[in-house]
């Protein structure tokens, strides 16, 4: 059993470090990289957006995602429209047990509890397994917003219709 919700203060530390594992699991970023400083940073994302954890039967902080709502510095691409996630992570041990796409419901039923027409995301050029999780569950790709936050890192922009 999983539980989503959002994360405790207590929580913030095992969620920062469930983030830095899943990126350096995918390989994509090296230790020492200045952006896992950021992302080991939970309680900086709970404190301007909201924090939300996945937590297994024995208490394990097992995944976490970063819901950015209007006025959130976290927000990236979204318009006053659209709602916003990032920093999806789930860790290595706990993939394959349907986390991440409990944690994007979760993002998906808040943005259409708030009124948003859509949800806007950007992912990493090779979170490839997110990518097929996010076209499963109705996201499609949105190659005009596409963009480059380092000369290094292209970031792919998908969207998906609520109502």
């Amino acid at each position: 059993m999983i539980d989503i919700r959002p994360a405790l203060p207590d929580e913030y530390a095992a969620a920062g470090e469930v983030t830095v594992a899943a990126y350096l699991a995918e390989g994509a970023l090296a230790p020492g990289d200045p952006y896992l400083e950021l992302l080991r940073d939970a309680a900086s994302r709970a404190a301007g957006a909201e924090l939300l954890v996945a937590v297994d039967e024995t208490g394990a902080v097992v995944g976490t995602v970063t819901s950015c709502p209007l006025g959130s510095p976290y927000r990236e691409l979204g318009t006053d429209a659209e709602g916003e996630f990032r920093a999806l992570a789930v860790a290595p041990a706990a993939r394959g047990r349907g986390v991440g796409t409990l944690l994007v419901r979760r993002c998906l039923e808040r943005a259409a509890a708030d009124g948003f027409d859509q949800v806007v995301i950007s992912s990493a050029e090779w979170m490839t397994t997110a990518h097929r999780m996010y076209r499963r569950l109705g996201f499609t790709r949105a190659p005009e917003r596409d963009w480059w936050p380092r000369p290094d890192v292209h970031l792919l922009a998908y969207v998906h219709p609520l109502g």
